[in-house]
């Protein structure tokens, strides 16, 4: 359960991080309080997440999540230009994301690991 909130905490950064950019310095009404909203979710979502993940784990997973979704957003918007460059380098961070995941020491398997006795 908390890799699944991770992941949607994660996409909530990108919620709020684009509203950040659409309310213009909080002078426009409906992104700023999408952005109040989601910041507020996605600290909860990683918080809750932080509670049986190791911390460093969360943080990349969620800070990778949302850095990748947003500079989608802002692509597929015509925000951001788009090239074979860009879009390889944010599959490499997506597959970075998915490492930490699928890593021999993901999530709890680090608490119960045993150390090799003598």
């Amino acid at each position: 359960m908390a890799w699944l909130a991770l992941v949607v905490s994660g996409g909530l950064e990108a919620v709020w991080a684009t509203a950040l950019s659409r309310s213009e310095g909080f002078s426009r009404l409906a992104p700023s309080i999408v952005f109040a909203v989601a910041v507020v979710a996605s600290m909860a979502g990683l918080g809750y997440a932080m509670r049986t993940l190791p911390v460093g784990t969360a943080y990349a997973v969620w800070v990778g999540i949302g850095a990748a979704l947003t500079v989608v957003i802002a692509m597929v918007s015509g925000e951001e230009p788009v090239s074979p460059l860009r879009i390889a380098l944010i599959l490499g961070l997506v597959g970075c994301v998915v490492g930490l995941k699928a890593g021999p020491l993901s999530g709890q398997e680090a608490s119960t690991r045993q150390s090799p006795s003598a």
